[in-house]
């Protein structure tokens, strides 16, 4: 049999269910996509990849590049595209990644998607938990400057980790569990 103080222990706990639910469940299957913008102006250089490899480019031979660690917090495919007002290109890379070893870790590479300005990938099948890296640089040596690189999915996002972590929906319901413990607590005490 409930007493007085179950019953509204009973009904105070309904209530923050609903209310961490209508908070957690919109994330739950989020879809996404991250924009970051960069530059290459005055970044290192290095003798890009062709594509995906398996050669260096006679042209690109002391490209500046700019390097843009991510994760991805679903395992799926995701889709990728760097905007410029200069001939760039885009290589990801995963694991590591080193300007003097070139081909190691090299997933894909593209230049021209579909034309001067735009490079990019779609349907690029990533794994949660593994460190991926985006590569912006210069089809030639003379091509630097601003960018903008686009990553998204239909069912995951990435995410630059230690900087824009969202928290997942079970952290949500646990932090809007304590809090409510915490509450009742409090309110016994003070009966």
């Amino acid at each position: 049999m409930f007493n007085i103080y179950s019953r509204n222990a009973f009904r105070s706990l309904l209530k923050a269910t609903i209310l961490v639910c209508s908070i957690a469940l919109p994330f739950t299957a989020s879809a996404g996509l991250i924009t970051i913008n960069g530059s290459t102006l005055g970044d290192p250089t290095w003798n890009r990849p062709i594509a995906g490899g398996p050669n260096l480019s006679g042209t690109g031979t002391a490209v500046a590049y700019d390097v843009i660690l991510f994760q991805v917090d679903v395992s799926t495919t995701y889709d990728f595209l760097s905007t410029a007002r200069w001939d760039n290109y885009l290589f990801l890379y995963q694991n590591s990644f080193d300007s003097l070893n070139q081909l190691t870790n090299l997933i894909i590479g593209n230049d021209d998607f579909p034309t001067i300005g735009l490079s990019g990938f779609n349907g690029v099948a990533l794994l949660t938990g593994v460190n991926y890296f985006a590569v912006t640089s210069g089809f030639a040596n003379d091509n630097f400057g601003d960018f903008t690189l686009t990553i998204s999915s239909n069912l995951g996002t990435a995410f630059i980790p230690g900087v824009n972590d969202v928290p997942a929906p079970a952290s949500l319901a646990i932090l809007g569990l304590a809090l409510f413990g915490t509450g009742i607590l409090r309110r016994r005490k003070k009966v």
